[in-house]
């Protein structure tokens, strides 16, 4: 296994429209048929017999193994130790396996393939050490490498210098007058889909209520661009109607990025291959048509450059500017540097990654709620009770409560991404954990680390029922006493809070990691979902339109599906 595999656990994704999927460059047996919710509890608690699973391991394995004993059986502490079967990769979502690993071997196990070895981590006293209580002992690893000649010296792929630099710049943006700016963006940009949905529902020939079939997961990944292109850098990409060459490659972009990140050989570091290799070629081709893009969006912004203090630049009427961009803040920040390529880095960073928070989480939140019709009701009442027909609004999501709980759950259930990536940049040692060694395991510098957000979200030691789609369980304290080391789950930690987080769950929850390096557009990418939630239920019934079975995952980069999410749309029968 390569050092490049890992980055399955990247946190981009490539959330494509289906006009734009081409899933025939993934390997067929990465296609995992979604098991029904009450199956997955089954499926994944099944105690695994080692030595059944070890004898039916091919010759392959079995090299890869032996390999894996000479060169790197040692390097890694005292920890257990899961053998991989390269087979795997191939069978099912790595991620799966990884849970299969954990049931077995613990808290926190050496994966081994081949030559390359890597800590497994799914206990959140584990995970709050590496991402909180020792944070700038680890940086992205892999992570950056593959993700550099996208997003340059971005948030994301930062060196630890460059990240302390420009988060000191890009968090105030996000500040509580831009927020309540973007939720009536994030409605406006929702109305078009609802539009859109309507006029279909009423083409040619309408004579009363009927319903349509359309592919959810490419309406989102729409809505979200539009969303992104307007608050980040105030460019309307129009995507939820029509189709542009800059649209095509953001798309093509996007899928590159997973590409490499499933790609177990980074052959596109080889010398002349972006120039002989044709989708390599066709990336660095997409990549000009944005950048270019941004380029004159970034050249526009300077030229009518506004420069003041932060305290002043938050302070200014968001709900009315005509530019209310993160773009504009970045400019017009008074002794900020504001470095062309920087700011483009910037941009293509939030681009990417906050394109796939929003179309991946409604995506699997409408999955959950089709197979529950009494929890989707029960939204549907309680967004009947708080806005009527009316849009909604910055102070009304803080009533929308079991609407924002919905969201959280799909991210439990669905973390993007599934796989968290660290590399220690000097020797540590790691707690033991919940059921680990009490002295803790010592890794040396320049181990590779995956914290296994998929296994913390649905780990039995931390959660009642894990794999049961219960949106109220955040509502619920758990104090859990009987684990050493871990405060429990408890919502008065963070007082005020619209959304559960690591601060409340004690690092159980991650779906935006957790410390200094957590997703910084964590609040936007939550209420951009849940607006865009509210304002489906609030106009339309929704049931999918196969059997939940069929609805084929893809793991790459993050959890999105195969042929996308075909469901069956009619207006509410009970619609005010």
């Amino acid at each position: 296994m390569s050092a490049t595999t890992p980055a399955l656990s990247t946190v981009t994704d490539a959330k494509f429209p289906s006009r734009f999927k081409p899933f025939s460059h993934f390997p067929p047996s990465l296609h995992f048929r979604t098991p029904h919710p009450q199956q997955i509890s089954s499926i994944r608690c099944q105690s695994i017999n080692t030595d059944k699973k070890k004898s039916s391991r091919n010759i392959l394995d079995n090299a890869s193994n032996l390999l894996t004993d000479l060169l790197s059986g040692g390097s890694i502490g005292s920890m257990p130790i899961a053998e991989g079967a390269v087979s795997d990769l191939f069978n099912r979502p790595l991620f799966f396996s990884l849970y299969d690993w954990f049931l077995e071997h613990g808290g926190v196990y050496k994966l081994a393939f081949g030559p390359k070895a890597f800590v497994v981590v799914s206990d959140p006293i584990i995970a709050r050490h590496i991402l909180r209580e020792n944070a700038f002992s680890y940086d992205k690893g892999v992570l950056a490498d593959i993700l550099e000649p996208i997003m340059g010296k971005g948030l994301i792929p930062a060196d630890l210098d460059t990240w302390k630099q420009r988060r000191r710049v890009i968090a105030p943006a996000f500040h509580n007058s831009y927020l309540q700016a973007m939720v009536k963006l994030f409605t406006a940009c929702s109305e078009r889909t609802i539009l859109k949905v309507n006029k279909l529902l009423e083409g040619e020939g309408y004579d009363g209520p009927k319903s349509i079939e359309l592919d959810l997961e490419a309406e989102f990944s729409s809505l979200a661009l539009d969303i992104i292109g307007l608050g980040v850098f105030n460019y309307d990409f129009g995507s939820v109607t029509k189709e542009s060459p800059v649209i095509k490659a953001v798309y093509g972009t996007l899928f590159e990025a997973e590409h490499r990140s499933t790609f177990y050989i980074p052959y596109w570091k080889i010398p002349l291959a972006r120039w002989i290799v044709p989708r390599q070629r066709k990336f660095h081709a997409d990549l000009k048509v944005i950048n270019t893009c941004l380029d004159e969006l970034i050249a526009n912004a300077k030229e009518s450059r506004q420069e003041t203090d932060v305290e002043k630049l938050q302070q200014r009427d968001y709900l009315n500017l005509k530019d209310a961009s993160l773009l504009r803040f970045l400019v017009d920040m008074r002794g900020a540097d504001v470095d062309d390529r920087q700011l483009r880095d910037d941009l293509m960073t939030m681009l990417v990654a906050g394109h796939e928070t929003t179309a991946a989480v409604l995506t699997w939140a409408v999955f959950l709620l089709a197979q529950n019709p009494s929890k989707m009701k029960k939204a549907q009442a309680e967004v009947d009770s708080v806005l009527g027909a009316e849009k909604p609004t910055f102070e009304s999501l803080k009533n929308l409560q079991y609407i924002r709980l919905i969201i959280v759950e799909a991210l439990r259930l669905y973390p993007q991404p599934p796989l968290l990536i660290r590399r220690s940049l000097k020797s540590d040692v790691l707690p033991g954990g919940h059921k680990g060694d009490k002295d803790g395991y010592a890794i040396p510098a320049g181990t590779d680390l995956f914290i296994s957000v998929y296994n913390l979200h649905r780990s039995p030691y931390f959660w009642d029922r894990p794999h049961e789609f219960e949106p109220e369980r955040f509502l619920v304290q758990n104090k859990n006493e009987e684990i050493e080391g871990w405060s429990g789950f408890d919502p008065s930690r963070s007082p005020g809070a619209l959304y559960p987080n690591e601060i409340i769950s004690d690092f159980a929850f991650l779906p935006f990691g957790g410390g200094p390096r957590k997703c910084v557009g964590d609040q936007f990418a939550l209420m951009e979902s849940t607006v865009a939630l509210t304002m489906l239920l609030q106009n339309f019934d929704v049931e999918l339109k196969g059997t939940p079975e069929s609805v084929e995952l893809v793991t790459g980069a993050t959890i999105h599906t195969k042929n996308g999410l075909w469901c069956k749309l009619k207006k509410r029968s009970d619609l005010h």
